[in-house]
Parts: C-alpha cells; structure tokens; sequence
C-alpha cells in the first residue's frame, strides 16, 4: 500500500479493509475515548490526521464532533494521491474534511512562510509509525510536538500474540493479498512497548502518557 500506484480495484480493497479493521479492532474506539475527554459543545477543534489512509478516522472525529455539537476542521495529510483519492470518494458527506497531499515529516500548514507553532489542537497519527525507520520515527514525533497542543499517536505493539492475531485474521477473514502482506509485514515491524515509548523520550516528549489498549494496540499521548 506505501508503494506509488494508481488507484485500483486492489488499492480501494485494501483501504476498504483497513477501515473495516480500525472499525472492530480498537482504533475507532480509541478514538473516541480521547475525544469525549478532550472536545466539547461549542469547540472548533482543528486537527491535523497524519498518514490518513482511508479517511476512516477523519469521518470519525466529525461524527463525533456533530454528535456533541462541537466543530472539527480536520486536515487529513496522505503522500499517496491514489489513497487521498479514494479517502476523499469515502468522505464526501463530510465538508469538514480538508485532504491535502504532503510528507508527514516535514508538512508545514503554511509553506514558504515561518511555521505557526502548535497551530493544531491536535495532531493525530494512526497505525503509521512502524511504517517508519526508528530515527525517521523519531523525527516525525518531534514535528508532532511542534504542530500540536495535543498529540495523539496509536500503533500496533511487536509481540508474539500481535503476529499470531494478525495471521490468522489475514488467512481467516482479511484474505485479499495486499491486505494479507501488509497486515503481516506491519505486525512484524511495529516498535514493543519500550521500543516505542523510548522513540518519544528520544523525541523530546515530556509529560506524555503511554499505555496498553485491547487489541495489541498502544498509544502515547500529550494533552
């Protein structure tokens, strides 16, 4: 799915089956959990979604928002225009949604001018940083710090049941080959729970939360 390609009966497949896994394996429950705490009536949070993928959780946060009357402006970042192609097809019903192509390591909303600092109110990054080496990982934590007074980020943690889970959801439900090669290559490349939790130290992240979530996920956190 990270490789350069058009848009595809394969691609929309595998984007469709990402959605369905953030949907039933925590990512969307996650979510939620994060935004009752942190938005309220009347707010117009904006937000910044790196690696958006399907859109998925952009759609979530404005449903959300409509559901407890505040008003999200969401700028969902994807390199891939085949992906932010097909994330914009899903969200038409969400004008909220501004999908821009860009390089989550070095977007700045304003380029060519000096950037804004913590000019969102949160910056969110899902299942994407194990797409990452460790020092562009730590990189990309440290340009969230800089964009966001909250930061919200989620992955998958290594572990034995993680690899086990993932293969027998990709042999048993989740079939289709770029989802079955992706969902076992992420499983093996994403960072344990140290491993992760030393990327946001080395990332100059202090006051930060991190924490255990069903579903082998993990997630670290500034509010």
């Amino acid at each position: 799915m990270d490789r350069p390609q058009p848009v595809s009966v394969e691609l929309e497949r595998d984007l469709a089956n990402l959605a369905s896994l953030n949907r039933w394996f925590g990512s969307h429950r996650m979510l939620r959990r994060f935004l009752r705490r942190w938005w309220g009536p009347g707010d117009r949070p904006r937000v910044l979604d790196l690696c958006t993928g399907a859109g998925d959780l952009p759609e979530v946060m404005c449903r959300f928002g409509r559901s407890r009357g505040a008003m999200p402006h969401v700028t969902a970042l994807d390199a891939n225009p085949a992906t932010l192609e097909i994330a914009r097809r899903r969200c038409t019903l969400y004008p909220e949604i501004e999908f821009v192509q860009g390089n989550a390591l070095t977007f700045e909303p304003h380029e060519g001018a000096t950037p804004l600092r913590s000019i969102y109110d949160l910056v969110h990054c899902s299942l994407a940083l194990h797409h990452f080496s460790e020092e562009d990982a730590v990189r990309l934590l440290r340009h969230c710090r800089t964009l966001g007074v909250r930061v919200l980020v989620s992955d998958l943690e290594r572990s034995v049941f993680t690899s086990i889970g993932v293969w027998l959801l990709t042999a048993l439900i989740y079939r289709e080959p770029m989802t079955k090669h992706d969902g076992r290559e992420s499983a093996r490349r994403a960072f344990s729970f140290e491993e992760f939790r030393q990327l946001a130290i080395k990332a100059g992240w202090q006051g930060f939360h991190h924490r255990r979530f069903a579903f082998c996920r993990q997630a670290m956190w500034i509010e």
